[in-house]
């Protein structure tokens, strides 16, 4: 999963958030496909780790899938913040909506303090 192109084609990009007033996101069918696949893939593994508990796996070992979790769950971020910034965010600010650049520095501080 690390080694995904995390780059989102700007075409396979449309509007995630056209009428912000809506707060509705809007992406092609590409881009949703990849963000469901990772989503899958995140809860195999957290059933995974479910399963390591009930069988009382070593805890070191139960860590260790726990930060490949957290490692995928940074992928998926990564990926619907690239689709973001290239079509919401840039949308909003060509529509001269400077308050988005207050929503996106907010949303960069809570992708932060993980």
């Amino acid at each position: 999963m690390e080694n995904e192109n995390l780059n989102v084609d700007p075409l396979d990009v449309e509007s995630c958030c056209s009428s912000h007033s809506e707060r509705a996101s809007h992406h092609t069918d590409k881009v949703k496909k990849s963000l469901i696949h990772r989503l899958n893939r995140i809860e195999g593994q957290i059933r995974g780790v479910k399963g390591l508990i009930e069988k009382d796996t070593y805890c070191d070992d139960v860590i260790t899938q726990i930060s490949a979790i957290q490692s995928a769950l940074n992928g998926f971020s990564k990926v619907l913040l690239e689709a973001h910034l290239k079509s919401c965010v840039t949308e909003r600010i060509q529509e001269g909506d400077k308050e988005v650049v207050d929503e996106l520095l907010i949303t960069i501080q809570k992708l932060m303090k993980k």
